[in-house]
Formats: C-alpha cells, sequence, structure tokens
C-alpha cells in the first residue's frame, strides 16, 4: 500500500481538482479551461481608522483604600491618571476618569461601556491604575480578577468592536518579586544595569510575579514612559514599536532608591501581550 493513498501506486494530492473530466492520456487540461481553486482575497494589515471617532478611553485610578483591605495610598497615580488623560485626549479619544472605585463600581463601569454601541469607534482603551497581584486588580474595597474586567469586551460579549482594536494599559503590581537587574556589556554605550527579565505584547507595567515601582511626585515608571513615548511618536510609530520604546525606557532609564536594602537599585521590565491581528496606528 502507498503511503499517500489506499491503493498500489495511488497518489493523493491535497489539491482541488478541476470540475471537468480529466483529459485524454492523463495529461493537463486546456490551461484556459482550468478552474484554479486561487481566491485572491485582499487583507489589510493595518487596523482601520475611517470611523467617526478614535473611541473611548476608561481611566480607573485607584488612589484610595479602605482600611481593612491593608493596602496603602497610591501617591502620584493622580499624576498617571492626569497624564493618560491628556496624551489619550490628544489622539482623539474620549477620554472618561473615574476615581476610587470599589470591585462593584468598577465591575459596572465596565460592563455598562462594553453594553455601548460603539459601531462609530475605530477602537478602545482603558487604563487601569491600582494596587494588583498576579491575575488580579484591586478597587478600594478588594480584588477582583483582571480577566473578569477585560473579558467584558470579547467578540461575544462586545460585537461593536469585533474586529477593532481594545488596548489595555494596566499600571498593578503582579506580585511581590524585586528585580535586581543584571551587568549586561552589549549596551551600545558600554556596559549597562537590565532588569534579569528583559529581551523575553493588555501591556503591563511590570513581568509576571513582579513588583511595580511609582514615584510619588512623577508617576509610575511605566506610566510617565507610556505617556512620553506616545507623545513623542504617537503619530508616527505603530503601537508595538511605541510600546518596545516604552519596555526600553523603563528598562534603561529607571531604578529605585530606598534607604532599605532590599528595594534599593531595583529595576523593571514592562509586558507586553498582544493578540492584536493587524498593526494599530493611532493616525492615519
Amino acid at each position: 500500500m502507498s503511503a499517500n493513498g489506499p491503493g498500489t501506486g495511488a497518489d493523493c494530492t491535497d489539491a482541488k481538482k478541476g470540475d471537468g473530466p480529466p483529459s485524454a492520456g492523463g495529461s493537463l487540461p486546456d490551461p484556459a479551461a482550468m478552474d484554479v481553486d486561487a481566491k485572491l482575497v485582499s487583507h489589510s494589515f493595518r487596523y482601520s481608522l475611517s470611523f467617526p471617532s478614535m473611541g473611548q478611553c476608561i481611566v480607573i485610578n485607584n488612589k484610595n483604600f479602605d482600611r481593612r483591605t491593608g493596602m496603602n495610598q497610591r501617591n502620584g497615580t493622580d499624576i498617571d491618571a492626569a497624564n493618560a488623560m491628556k496624551v489619550f485626549s490628544k489622539l482623539g479619544y474620549k477620554v472618561k476618569v473615574f476615581n476610587d472605585q470599589t470591585v462593584e463600581q468598577m465591575k459596572k463601569v465596565l460592563t455598562a461601556v462594553s453594553k455601548e454601541d460603539h459601531s462609530s469607534s475605530a477602537s478602545f482603551v482603558c487604563v487601569l491604575l491600582s494596587h494588583g497581584d498576579e491575575g488580579v486588580f484591586f478597587g478600594t474595597d478588594g480584588s477582583v480578577e483582571l480577566k473578569f474586567l477585560t473579558s467584558l469586551f470579547r467578540g461575544d460579549r462586545c460585537r461593536s468592536l469585533v474586529g477593532k482594536p481594545k488596548l489595555f494599559f494596566i499600571q498593578a503590581c503582579r506580585g511581590t518579586d524585586l528585580d535586581p537587574g543584571i551587568e549586561s556589556d552589549n549596551g551600545d554605550n558600554g556596559p549597562t544595569k537590565i532588569p534579569v527579565e528583559a529581551d523575553f505584547l493588555y501591556a503591563f507595567s511590570t513581568a509576571p510575579g513582579y513588583y511595580s515601582w511609582r514615584n510619588t511626585v512623577t508617576g509610575s515608571w511605566f506610566m510617565q514612559s507610556l505617556c512620553d513615548m506616545i507623545t513623542q511618536y504617537g503619530k508616527e510609530l505603530e503601537l508595538q514599536h511605541i510600546l518596545t520604546r516604552v519596555n526600553h525606557k523603563v528598562a534603561v532609564e529607571f531604578e529605585s532608591v530606598s534607604n532599605s536594602p532590599d528595594f534599593h537599585a531595583r529595576k523593571q521590565i514592562p509586558c507586553i501581550v498582544s493578540m492584536l491581528t493587524k498593526e494599530m496606528y493611532f493616525s492615519p
């Protein structure tokens, strides 16, 4: 028996045959009469911005927490929220900021937004600023699975955003690990200290399991860098390229300073997880 088919000498090929009978002698049919199984489909690898609006940008900014949670006030987060509002407004998004939201309030806000008609929008952006842990995000009174919040915008739950980019920027810890960094001699300017988790596409402020740094005066490392890079390159580069520059800025330009040895001279690397199917530009 042939390895390719059921009969001796049979040769099964994975190709659609023409509808007509084969020509005499088994030769190929007249090319002019061939049924070519090649449907040319024109694909664009760039998300369309041909809509009346860029879309909504929802910012959830949690700073003050119920005393019973034991979580500290997130000083500096208002700077992050203000920067996000400024940057995404300039890109054409309709920005709404929700401060100090409980778990139920966050669910209510995002559920309501997911049920709106986004037919006239090119995309959707959500910026989440709070305490966190791996897989969870904190309201002012407790935690909720991050997946619960983001899954509200799945294609089967938010039909008007099907085929459109849904961008989540998450500034929150994903654990308590601290990145000590490691010396690298591959830098453009000689030896430099980089995070041990570097070089390994939702846009998280830090790698899984790690602490996320925030300056109480200037805001978080990630949001500072994200807003800076979008401001500089938002009208020029594709989103993934912008986020790569965000990664570089956080990794190279920031390092913690603390009186506590365990928290001193620590590094951070953002983590970009992408399921995008096209290139995302913020301008035509």
